[in-house]
């Protein structure tokens, strides 16, 4: 039985939402807020943090508790939020610029931290708020207002640097999906620890069609492979492809052909902890593999908020000194007298000064 019988509508504010018609944050959104009245927990305990970015809008269109912070912050403060009070449920809302160029430091470490709170990561490989300039995502070669003769520089892969940071959940979803993304939030939004979901999303003014190549719904099938624990990795039209391993390297292989089987396929287990296989499947790019979507890595590992909790209470217990005056009153003290004060000043090894 459910304690709240929420909708997605209770979840939207009343503000006026204000991204650009087509933009691949809506459907972000409504996701977020379907995987939430789904989830059995009161607006109270619910709190979105954003940095800086259209994505990080997201606190106005929320009809529960939200704080807009400063670029790149959103990592920082929402631990501080979680770790104030662990009780909430909290969401990071951020994009590729925000959370991995000014706000890298804070990403890393709130995954190294694996504080339990949910990050979703608006990847369109491009800054749109500030009007198109490349970002840490964008491809080598870019042309964008500031590399107006390409980026010479490679990428960051978010998923890479998850894992790089000892990362326990990582997840990858299409905004032109809903379904699927709201899948993985749902799993995620479990997860006991620092969960990062990217959500490959477009920009219909500064990069329209990054995704096109992936997110193609005619080709979806054949250009996506939906990762599912405890199911083979099987993609394709006709179901006939997987992936297999030969000489420890992923491989693409037609089930049928060379003695290939559905038994020969790998199955996916996210729960384990097998990081170089993780890593391969977020490395795979077109036209040599499918993109790989769905929950990748879902691990479990010590949380820090549930850790610092119970270091607290423990410390508690065996405490000697319960309150602030009791401490300023410990230890050696002794007591200065003279003429010119009006009271005794007590001081450490009672020892008097006139």
């Amino acid at each position: 039985m459910t304690k709240f019988n929420y909708t997605a509508k209770d979840f939207k504010s009343a503000a006026e939402v204000r991204w650009c018609p087509g933009c691949g944050d809506y459907a972000i959104m409504n996701a977020v807020q379907k995987t939430m009245a789904d989830m059995d927990i009161a607006h109270k305990d619910f709190a979105v943090i954003s940095g800086i970015g259209c994505s990080s809008r997201f606190p106005y269109y929320m009809s529960t508790y939200g704080f807009h912070t400063i670029h790149g912050r959103a990592a920082a403060i929402a631990s501080g939020v979680k770790s104030a009070n662990p009780d909430l449920t909290v969401w990071v809302m951020t994009g590729d610029g925000d959370s991995l160029a000014i706000g890298g430091n804070h990403f890393i470490h709130l995954v190294r931290r694996n504080i339990n709170l949910n990050l979703v990561l608006f990847n369109n490989k491009i800054y749109g708020l500030t009007k198109g300039q490349y970002s840490p995502t964008s491809d080598r070669g870019k042309i964008t207002k500031t590399s107006p003769f390409g980026t010479i520089e490679d990428s960051f892969v978010p998923g890479q640097l998850v894992l790089g940071s000892r990362g326990t959940f990582f997840a990858r979803a299409l905004d032109n999906n809903m379904k699927h993304t709201q899948e993985v939030l749902a799993d995620a939004a479990l997860h006991q620890g620092t969960s990062i979901v990217e959500v490959l999303q477009n920009c219909v003014i500064f990069n329209d069609g990054i995704h096109d190549y992936i997110s193609d719904p005619k080709f979806r099938s054949e250009r996506q492979i939906f990762l599912r624990k405890g199911q083979p990795m099987i993609f394709g039209e006709l179901e006939d492809k997987g992936l297999i391993l030969e000489k420890g390297k992923l491989k693409v292989a037609k089930i049928g052909e060379n003695g290939i089987t559905r038994e020969d396929i790998l199955v996916h287990e996210p729960s384990e902890d097998n990081l170089g296989l993780q890593v391969a499947l977020i490395n795979m790019t077109l036209p040599e593999f499918p993109v790989a979507m769905g929950v990748i890595r879902s691990v479990e590992a010590p949380v820090y908020d549930q850790e610092m909790k119970k270091q607290i209470e423990t410390v508690q217990q065996k405490r000697k000194i319960s309150c602030m005056d009791e401490l300023l009153q410990s230890g050696n003290t002794w007591t200065v007298e003279g003429e010119n004060c009006s009271e005794p000043v007590k001081f450490f090894d009672n020892k008097c000064f006139g």
